[in-house]
Formats: C-alpha cells, structure tokens, sequence
C-alpha cells in the first residue's frame, strides 16, 4: 500500500509538471494561476503545495526535469576534452542544440525559459537558477579556452572571461531566434558554423579544435513547431 501510495504520489507530481509547462506556453508564467494548474492535473490545489512551496518552486522543477540531465551530459563531455577542449564544448553544445529541435518537451520548457516569463518578486528563485545555469556554462567554456590557449601556446585577444560571455550570448541567441520561428534556419548546422567563426577569430585552430576539419553537419529537417 505504501509503495503504491509512494507511485500515486510520483504521479500526480509528473502529472502537475506535465500541465504547468502546457500552460505556461500556452498563456505565459505570469498569467497562469496554481489553480488552473491543478484543475489541468486533475488534481487539488493541495495536491500542488504538498509537491512545490510556490509557483517558482513548481517552475524550477518543470526546468529541472530538462536541463539538469542536459547541464550534466555537458559537463562530463567537456571534463573528458582533454588534450581537445574546444572539440569538446563543440560536441556538447551541438548535443544540446539537437536535443532542443528534435525533443518536443525540451524545445516547450526553453520556450518558456526564454519568451514566457517574467522575472517577478514571485519568480527570483527561478532568476537566481538561470544565473546559476549561465555560470556553470561560463566556467566551463573559460577552462576549456584556457586549456586550449596553453595547448596552442597563444594569448587570447581578449580576456577570457569577456570571450566565454560573448559565446553564451551568440548561442543563447541562436537558440531564442529558432525558437520564435523554427522554420528560419537549421539549428545545429548553425550553430557548429557560428562557433567555429566565433573560435577562429579567437585566433583558435589546431589540436584543440581537431575536429575542426570534420565535415559540415548535415542540414536535418526541420522540427515542428508542436
């Protein structure tokens, strides 16, 4: 019994998270109410304070379902870059970009992520997580150029902390721009195109892009807009 309750519970919370990303597209962060979340779930409103404290900490969850496997999978393929760093944060944010045009759930939660929320009193915690998610791409990017730069034995043009902001701003960028038309252009080719301009006028080529060479990725059909 306690194991089946246990179950029930687990799904009532899917199910409350399942509905809040449907309205949150749907209408936007700002404009959906808790309880129209519920009635959604088929659920109470109880039934919602008893998973989430609040509106921000039923968001951060709907956001940790997606990214957190993502932020994972990133982080282990860049710590395993070696002597290739760059190659590494290439192969990662291109796993990333398909991820977001090939995953209907993943393509909705950026989607509000990016154009359906306000960052509210309500919704600071929701704020402090995307800061947090920013700084760890950061960190990483700015490891992986140092890496690189002792690699090549050259100096950066720019401080490394300047070069890393401007990358997650050309891909947070490309990625806002596909998802208000998924149609314009293909993701993933470029964004492997854009990195690789972005990287060659850091002055990078050689052993830590080795695959630098390898052939352009190739043009995929285009995700639905679903």
């Amino acid at each position: 019994m306690a194991r089946r309750t246990k179950e029930e519970a687990q799904a009532t919370r899917e199910r409350l998270l399942d509905a809040a990303e449907m309205l949150f597209q749907a209408q936007g962060v700002s404009q959906t109410t808790l309880q129209q979340i519920a009635q959604a779930a088929d659920a109470t409103r109880g039934a919602v304070y008893w998973h989430f404290k609040d509106k921000a900490d039923l968001f951060n969850a709907m956001m940790d379902r997606v990214t957190l496997p993502l932020e994972a999978a990133n982080r282990a393929g860049i710590a395993a870059g070696g002597d290739q760093p760059l190659a590494a944060v290439q192969r990662s944010l291109l796993d990333a970009l398909r991820v977001i045009t090939t995953n209907p759930q993943v393509r909705r939660v950026f989607d509000i992520a990016t154009r359906k929320i306000e960052y509210t009193d309500e919704m600071d915690s929701v704020r402090r997580r995307h800061l947090e998610s920013r700084q760890l791409f950061l960190t990483d990017f700015e490891e992986a150029l140092k890496s690189a730069a002792r690699i090549e034995g050259r100096k950066l043009p720019i401080p490394v902390a300047s070069a890393a902001q401007g990358l997650h701003g050309l891909v947070c960028g490309l990625i806002e721009d596909w998802l208000l038309d998924p149609g314009a252009f293909e993701l993933v080719s470029t964004g492997k195109r854009v990195f690789h301009v972005y990287l060659r006028g850091l002055g990078f080529g050689g052993k830590s892009m080795a695959d630098d060479q390898a052939p352009d990725v190739p043009e995929a059909v285009v995700a639905d807009k679903r």
